[in-house]
Formats: C-alpha cells, structure tokens, sequence
C-alpha cells in the first residue's frame, strides 16, 4: 500500500549510481508511469530523452530540473484505469545517456586486412590495433538509428558495433592510397587522419562523431612475412654481389653450382662440379678481376685485397685465382 502511494506521488526522477561502463540506461520504475508534474532532473555531462506515448517530446541537453506534462493524475488515473489491471496507457520512456565524449576506446582487426601492395604485386594480410574516442552529436539520431529497443548501451557495445565498421573502409583505403608494405608503420598517422575523412558519414548516421581515431600497431600475417623475408634475402644478396663486382644473376649459378657439387650421388652433379664449376669459375674470377682491375682505379689496394679474399673465403674463386688476381692487384702499387 505505501509503495503504490509512494509512486503515486513521485516527484524527482534522475540517473543514479552511474557506472563508469555505462552509456545509455532507460528509466523503468511502476510500470513506466509517472504522474503529472514531476520532475526531471539531468545531472552534469548527462542528457536525456523524454518519450511520451510514443513520441519523443523533449531532448534535455543541458544540466537541470525539468517538469514533465503526462495525462495521469496522481490515484484518480490509477483508481479510473480498474479494467486495465490498474495501468495506464499513457506510458513514458525517459532514456539517459552520457554527453561527455567516450575517449581510449580500443579497437583491433579481427581479421587480416586484404589488399595488394601497389610495388610488389602480392597480397598483403594486414592487421592492425589502436584506440579511438566518439561524442553524441546529433541526439535524436542515437535514439532513433542506434538505440532502437534497447534499454541499456555499455562502452563496451559502442566499441565493438563501431570497431566492426573499421574494417571496410581501411581496406578501400590501403588499397587506394599505394602505400606498399615497407610505407605502412611510417605512414599511421597519415592512414589515421584519412580513416577520420573518410569515416565522418558513418557515425553521423548514428549520430556521432569521430573525435580521434589510432592506429597504435601493425603486423602482417604469416604469408605475408614470407613474402616479405623473401624479399628482403633476395635484396641483401644483390647488394653482397654487387660489393664484390658480380651480377645477382652470376651469384645464383654459383650457387646452384655448389649445391650440384655437393650432391655426390648423382653423375650429372659430378660433371657439373668438375668441368662446367670449373669453368664458371674461372669466367667468373675474370668479372671479378676485370671489376677490380678497371672499376676499382680509384680504390684502395687494401679494398680492393679484402674483397678479393672474401671472394675466396665464400668459395667463389679457387686458391690459385686468388693468388694470380691478388699479384696483379700488388703489381700496381
């Protein structure tokens, strides 16, 4: 009995015991009846929407008490209202939210982002992580295209329903902005601000904005790290042969040389070790020599010695070689 008197004559309604995690909360109490002439009240960096009979009547922006015009009449309304199980049809919604702007709210890829680098041709399996802040900008729209029939939003459901929309747009962008796979860790902050361009529509649909959006990380998946080591063997073995006067291309015979040489099993690896090593070698000590006698004019003996003997110490030239080509080099001095 004192309870149903209580809601009879309830005069202040207000978001209490707020947790940090939560965003939106609507009001529920008797029914989601209140009587006329109560009051309203909005807390600092809070606002609130005031529905009535399905309408939205009022959109409370600002902090403050606020009086709130319904069709019930304290008892008289619920005494008249006997054949609905003393309900009155004239309901309320009263949904409070946070204007404050929601800042720090993680995001990461679910999935590698696929595009393809625009200098080497292969697909690239991006993932990336970071962090981004939004604010309500437009209240009506939040209620209407995002709250929907929910009574309850956290920070938690904003990061994940917003993080999920990262995807696509990031993907359009890598693949339209030309940016291969050594540009991406120097070029985040460049990918953040074009994101926040190209993005602003999609949260002001719901309306939001994009206050600031991240990118605090990357990685590649596994298949596009061995693309990318590959890579980078292939580059490390132009610049080694070309330190030491020889093409890449002459680099790989001799390499596939060594390994025939090294199958004694086989006759053909034998033959290849012996004759056709032998002489590809010896053509190859004259490029070498031929680089150290004419390309190297201006350099240093003792350069010119040391890559001589690395030379020899990789296996490229023989003993002999080396000591004709080192004689020559001594011979100028």
């Amino acid at each position: 009995m004192f309870s149903s008197i209580k809601n009879q004559l309830r005069s202040v309604i207000e978001w209490k015991n707020v947790s940090a995690d939560l965003f939106m909360e609507k009001w529920s109490d008797d029914q989601d009846e209140i009587k006329n002439s109560s009051k309203l009240l909005v807390g600092p960096g809070q606002g609130c929407f005031f529905v009535y009979e399905g309408k939205v009547q009022s959109v409370h922006l600002t902090e403050g008490l606020f009086e709130l015009k319904t069709a019930n009449i304290p008892f008289w309304t619920t005494i008249t209202k006997f054949m609905q199980a003393f309900q009155s049809e004239h309901k309320v919604g009263i949904y409070f939210f946070k204007r404050t702007q929601l800042v720090g709210l993680g995001w990461g890829t679910n999935s590698p982002i696929k595009y393809e680098d625009p200098k080497y041709k292969f697909p690239v399996g991006l993932r990336a992580f970071g962090n981004f802040s939004v604010q309500i900008v437009k209240p009506e729209l939040f209620l209407t295209q995002f709250v929907g029939l929910r009574d309850q939003l956290t920070t938690d459901h904003l990061r994940e329903i917003f993080a999920s929309r990262f995807m696509q747009p990031l993907s359009d962008f890598l693949a339209e902005s030309k940016f291969t796979y050594t540009d991406i860790d120097a070029k985040r902050n460049e990918i953040a601000e074009m994101f926040m361009t190209t993005s602003a529509q999609e949260f002001s649909k719901f309306g939001f904005a994009l206050k600031d959006f991240r990118i605090e990380g990357t990685s590649f998946d596994d298949d596009t790290m061995k693309r990318i080591n590959r890579i980078a063997d292939m580059t490390a073995e132009s610049h080694a042969a070309q330190a030491v006067g020889l093409s890449y291309q002459q680099i790989q015979q001799l390499e596939a040389l060594k390994l025939a040489a090294q199958n004694e099993g086989g006759g053909a690896g034998l033959g290849m070790g012996v004759g056709v090593g032998v002489g590809l070698g010896q053509q190859l000590a004259q490029t070498a020599g031929a680089n150290f006698g004419s390309g190297g004019k201006d350099e240093d003996p003792t350069a010119r010695l040391k890559k001589l003997k690395d030379l020899l110490d990789q296996g490229l030239i023989s003993k002999d070689e080396f000591e004709i080509k080192k004689k020559e080099i001594l011979a100028k001095i």
